[in-house]
């Protein structure tokens, strides 16, 4: 997903239980083929664990013969994660990897030093339609690792370890939650989990991680008294264990991870702790010296802003 920037005031519900230190209420944008709900960045939190950018795409109705359609643009210094609750989007990068995106998968491309890549509508959807629904987030690389080389997993949802009773169903995209590890490989320490609560049920956010939170996509949730509704990103301090109660039932990630050694700087779809590594992709890609997406010929071009 390619990213602009947002000028537009971010509104901050604050403070409910003890436990919790920010409520971010996502800004709607519209990107052309449907809407996003945008939680990561914000001004008043930059990154929870090393999650730098989260949208969430749709739910979006497209109609028969149309489709998205990201254009080839490149990244460095991030992983992207895509992650469908409904749809298709055909991924394909300039290392070669051609893969279908469908519920329930991880796509995890790290773009260390840089990578190319498009998104678009596969060709049966495209002709059909389809409902898309999903989240897009980027998780930041430790300085250690921002110039690895770029690389690509897939494991479809069948490969990823599934908690479930009859009133929870929790995929463990990765890190471990719920005596459950996915075998996702990660350069840093950070989980992400796919949650589904009955109403009534309840589920624990334990406090193995550094930092946490929670993005509610769908129903309501209550947390020590106080009731939330979708669409809403709830940031946790440290060291508390959280109870989760669905009041309706509810989908929500639960993500996060160890904070990152220092700030990043983000322009576009660019991340680094440099701001001249940064100027270095702009002219590379302006250039034209990242590897091009293989079957692709269009791009998108660097923005002048």
């Amino acid at each position: 997903m390619s990213w602009q920037p947002s000028t537009d005031p971010e509104p901050d519900d604050r403070k409910a239980c003890d436990a919790l230190e920010m409520v971010i209420v996502p800004r709607a944008r519209d990107i052309g083929a449907f809407e996003v709900k945008r939680a990561l960045p914000y001004m008043k939190r930059r990154m929870v664990g090393p999650f730098i950018f989260l949208d969430q795409m749709g739910p979006a109705d497209m109609a028969p013969g149309t489709g998205m359609d990201v254009r080839p643009h490149p990244h460095i210094g991030l992983a992207t994660v895509t992650y469908l609750f409904d749809g298709a989007i055909m991924h394909r990068d300039s290392l070669g990897n051609v893969e279908e995106i469908l519920p329930g998968a991880m796509n995890l491309m790290t773009a260390g030093r840089g990578i190319a890549h498009s998104e678009r509508s596969p060709d049966i959807q495209r002709r059909d339609g389809q409902r898309v629904y999903g989240i897009q987030s980027w998780v930041a690389l430790p300085k250690a690792h921002e110039e690895t080389a770029p690389s690509f997993q897939h494991f479809g949802a069948e490969g990823l370890p599934i908690v479930e009773d009859k009133n929870i169903r929790a995929r463990v995209i990765a890190g471990s939650a719920f005596g459950a590890t996915s075998h996702v490989k990660t350069l840093s320490d950070w989980f992400y989990v796919d949650v589904a609560l009955a109403a009534g049920a309840t589920a624990p956010l334990d406090p193995d991680y550094e930092e946490r939170a929670i993005y509610l996509s769908e129903g309501e949730i209550e947390i020590a008294g106080e009731r939330f509704e979708a669409s809403k990103l709830l940031v946790f301090r440290p060291g508390d264990r959280i109870t989760v109660k669905a009041v309706k039932p509810s989908r929500m990630m639960f993500l996060g991870g160890a904070a990152l050694e220092g700030p990043r700087f983000i322009w576009w779809n660019f991340v680094s702790s440099s701001q001249e590594r940064i100027e270095q992709a702009k002219e590379d890609w302006r250039q034209g010296r990242f590897d091009k997406v293989v079957g692709e010929t269009e791009f998108i071009p660097l923005p002048e802003k």
